[in-house]
């Protein structure tokens, strides 16, 4: 691990702002997180629901935290991402477990929120991993239009008696604006 990176940083682009996850925001989070289509694709597809989706963040917060995506030009909550290394190995950090509200798929969103945490991780670490359900063919392909490239290796999770298989990417370069 790198002794200098920071987990819980700002990080502010044109559309899209980081900030950490505090308690205060669990309300619209859970509000955004609600959607039950935005988890179709993902391997935990209850993660909508309260229950499930307070393990999400409780998971978060127990390792480095978490970071709530805001719309940077009205500071409403939109979506939820963080970094891990709890996963990876060494020399590799995770950005993962991110989701967006559906009015902001399709777009450049993701691609802005993406290239923060980015260019962040890379200042301190040599690649960046995303793991992905195997299934989740949308966050799949939104990975690959980012230049990620897939790894010769897999992760399985055990959730709730399910083995959840997930598959890797890697990007060790920053995104252009």
């Amino acid at each position: 691990m790198s002794p200098t990176f920071e987990f819980q940083p700002v990080l502010k682009g044109d559309l899209v702002t980081m900030r950490p996850y505090s308690d205060r925001d669990w309300d619209e989070l859970l509000s955004v997180a609600s959607d039950p289509l935005i988890w179709e694709q993902h391997p935990i597809h209850k993660t909508w629901s309260e229950g499930v989706f307070r393990l999400s963040i409780e998971d978060a917060l127990s390792e480095h935290g978490s970071l709530v995506a805001t719309e940077t030009a009205t500071g409403r909550i939109i979506g939820h991402s963080r970094y891990s290394t709890r996963y990876v190995q060494s020399g590799e950090l995770e950005i993962g477990w991110s989701f967006l509200a559906r009015r902001y798929w399709g777009g450049p969103w993701n691609r802005d929120m993406k290239r923060l945490m980015i260019a962040h991780a890379l200042a301190d670490w040599p690649v960046v991993v995303f793991r992905i359900g195997e299934h989740n063919l949308r966050s799949r392909l939104a990975l690959e239009r980012l230049g990620g490239r897939l790894l010769e290796r897999d992760y399985e999770v055990r959730f709730q008696g399910q083995s959840l298989r997930h598959v890797l990417y890697a990007i060790d370069q920053p995104l252009a604006p």
